[in-house]
């Protein structure tokens, strides 16, 4: 089977002061189908390849915009991302069909705890119901948006628990690369996380 492609859109402003961040990433698994692309690396005055973007966009299956969750949102660099490589005829419109049928999920780092974000709760709002933004963006570029991959409490967690979400990042990213996905079986999961552990717990 013909593996997937998986491109890893990273932003964050401030990498350096996060060590769960820095766990997820080293522990993404080396593989010539999995790219990992810092935006905050590459362009830092924020001048970005507009026509770089779209080949990279182009080449692979399946798209992670992987950050932290900043004011009920993301950081400001992938904010202007999205602005500007998204471009009409290319990624929308009547001809703009450049990424149909491509995957397309978030991977997210938040503070707050999971009990947090609901209508009860401090945030008021579920982490699915913030990003719907995100998630009518994928539509009307064609794309089939996923559920979010989301590590809350990361304000209280340790070196040891940032690992082991390490782990089952890398994990997660190997079989996504490996397996043939089944979209509405994913869809049915609010958190990608979930839908993850019951396959990990079917394959023993």
């Amino acid at each position: 089977m013909a593996q997937n492609k998986i491109l890893i859109l990273f932003a964050h402003p401030l990498f350096e002061k996060s060590f769960v961040n820095e766990a997820l990433v080293r522990h993404i698994p080396k593989s010539k189908n999995i790219t990992f692309h810092d935006l905050y690396e590459e362009y830092p005055e924020f001048d970005i390849d507009v026509k770089r973007e779209q080949a990279l966009l182009q080449k692979h299956d399946i798209i992670i915009w992987h950050h932290p969750l900043y004011w009920y949102s993301c950081p400001p660099l992938l904010k202007q991302w999205i602005d500007m490589v998204l471009e009409y005829d290319w990624a929308y419109g009547k001809n703009g069909i450049a990424l149909q049928n491509k995957l397309i999920f978030q991977a997210i780092t938040t503070g707050g705890k999971k009990e947090n974000y609901c209508e009860a709760g401090r945030d008021r709002y579920s982490i699915p119901e913030l990003l719907e933004p995100f998630n009518q963006t994928a539509k009307v570029c064609h794309m089939h948006y996923l559920p979010p991959f989301v590590i809350h409490g990361t304000h209280q967690m340790n070196e040891s628990e940032a690992d082991n979400y390490g782990k089952i990042y890398a994990d997660l990213l190997l079989y996504l690369k490996s397996n043939e996905l089944d979209l509405k079986e994913m869809n049915s999961h609010f958190y990608l996380n979930e839908w993850f552990h019951s396959k990990s717990k079917n394959h023993g």
